[in-house]
């Protein structure tokens, strides 16, 4: 059985047992989160919402929230001696494992 939801504006494939990386929401560690916003559901056969399965529902739980690898930005005009500027970045996320997917 699996189910595709919608967080953080990206679509996920999940399956029960299954950790996920999703982008950073509000809760603490050890909380359950319930996301409604299913697009598909197949437990033999197929549910496709328009645009979300009514009742359909996945609870995962908060591992731990955290940052991901730093990534390094560096932007700079050839032939231009001033212009390089660099920069760095690191995109919080939170660490679920998907527990149930009701249908």
């Amino acid at each position: 059985m699996y189910a595709v939801i919608e967080t953080g504006g990206k679509q996920l494939r999940v399956e029960e047992g299954q950790t996920i990386f999703v982008e950073k929401l509000e809760v603490e560690a050890g909380a359950e989160v319930v996301m409604d916003k299913v697009v598909v559901v197949s437990n033999g056969a197929i549910k496709v919402g328009t645009p979300y399965v009514s009742g359909a529902k996945v609870t995962c739980k908060v591992e731990k929230q955290g940052k991901a690898k730093k990534i390094t930005i560096f932007k700079y005009k050839s032939k231009k001696g001033s212009t390089r500027r660099k920069q760095g970045h690191r995109q919080p996320y939170t660490k679920l494992v998907v527990e149930k997917i009701e249908a």
